[in-house]
């Protein structure tokens, strides 16, 4: 069974006004005083956002219950030197962002201008492990059309310095702006994978492999496949349904690897309009459907995501689970929609940030 690790990216917030605060680094030094050695928490490029990682789980009640703990101490961590977390995709509130004071955070300040200064958005990376770099590249050949139903069912970023952006993922839509990130053409081989990392690293454009921002890659640390198109989830339970559903898919396109299966060949621009509408509608309207690319209702194409991955999630006894999970989230909402409710009731984006402090810790 391929183990699963999740990264989170949390928003500091203060805990009465729900603005934004840059304390990262004292948050890590309070992290610290508690266990030097801790590997858990990192910083992020700006001084409002904190990460942690998860350890690689088999069993996905295990990450789900690390998922919870690693949030409530990063609310102990926060709480004691006067802020908390919230996970957030992007702040509903205004805010300028506080980018970090290392050479590697500088370069990006100086290379990429405002598109730097406007990346303060938290996302949810999930790790999959894969046996080569060879049968990697082959799973990201195949996941592609899979990852905007991800997107849609993670989406939690609305609001945008003070406004409505008529979007779910507004977050995936910023994160557009880096000149790495994005849907992949098919590699085909790992020779081939390398040899364009190497080209664009070459370039100039982008500092070094780190910034291989692709919606799925080989992660430059770890023997996995790392998928990066989902926002930080408001609820934990909801990380553990994504981070179920990309085991599937990592599966299921690792069988169809083996079993010679070509995979689908939508061009790249087709899978931009996917991730575009995934991130516009979420879960409320449609999504285009993976296979076909045209439109159909967002209960349609999550079903046919279950459908795809069924015998993978079945084989691992994640499929009752991830169906669970995905019912839970097309009735009761996705962390988008929890948002804009909350602003419904109370009339404060003031309010929806604290509600969604004490939401992140459930």
């Amino acid at each position: 069974m391929r183990t699963v690790g999740v990264e989170e990216e949390l928003l500091l917030v203060d805990p009465e006004s729900g603005e934004p605060k840059a304390l990262s680094s004292a948050v890590l030094a309070r992290a610290a005083q508690d266990d030097p050695d801790q590997e858990v928490f990192e910083k992020e490029l700006y001084g409002q956002m904190l990460e942690f990682a998860t350890h690689p789980q088999a069993d996905m009640a295990e990450l789900g219950a690390e998922i919870v703990r690693c949030r409530k101490e990063a609310a102990r961590h926060a709480g004691e030197i006067g802020c908390t977390v919230a996970a957030l995709a992007s702040s509903p509130l205004p805010v300028s962002p506080s980018v970090g004071k290392g050479s590697r955070y500088q370069w990006m300040a100086e290379q990429y201008g405002l598109a730097a200064q406007e990346q303060l958005v938290c996302g949810c990376h999930v790790h999959v492990r894969v046996d080569s770099d060879e049968e990697g590249v082959a799973i990201l050949d195949r996941i592609r059309p899979w990852l905007s139903v991800l997107t849609a069912l993670s989406s939690n970023s609305p609001y945008w310095q003070g406004q409505d952006t008529s979007y779910h993922s507004y977050r995936s839509r910023v994160w557009q702006r880096w000149p790495s990130s994005g849907p992949t053409e098919i590699f085909g081989s790992a020779e081939r994978y390398h040899r364009t990392v190497a080209h664009m690293v070459a370039s100039g454009v982008i500092l070094d492999e780190g910034m291989i921002y692709f919606d799925a890659r080989l992660s430059q640390k770890y023997p996995t496949v790392e998928i990066r198109v989902a926002d930080v989830c408001l609820h934990a339970s909801a990380a553990v349904v994504i981070a179920t559903l990309a085991r599937g898919l990592v599966e299921t396109a690792a069988r169809e690897w083996r079993a010679g299966q070509d995979p689908v060949d939508h061009s790249v621009s087709l899978l931009r309009m996917a991730a575009w509408r995934a991130a516009r509608s979420g879960l409320a309207e449609e999504l285009l459907h993976p296979a076909t690319m045209r439109r159909l209702p967002a209960e349609t194409v999550v079903e046919a995501l279950l459908e795809h991955t069924g015998q993978a999630l079945a084989d691992c006894d994640d499929l009752d689970r991830a169906r669970a999970g995905c019912a839970r989230l097309l009735d009761g909402g996705t962390g988008a929609q929890l948002q804009r409710g909350l602003l419904e009731q109370t009339g404060s984006l003031r309010e929806v940030v604290t509600a969604c402090a004490r939401h992140t810790q459930a």
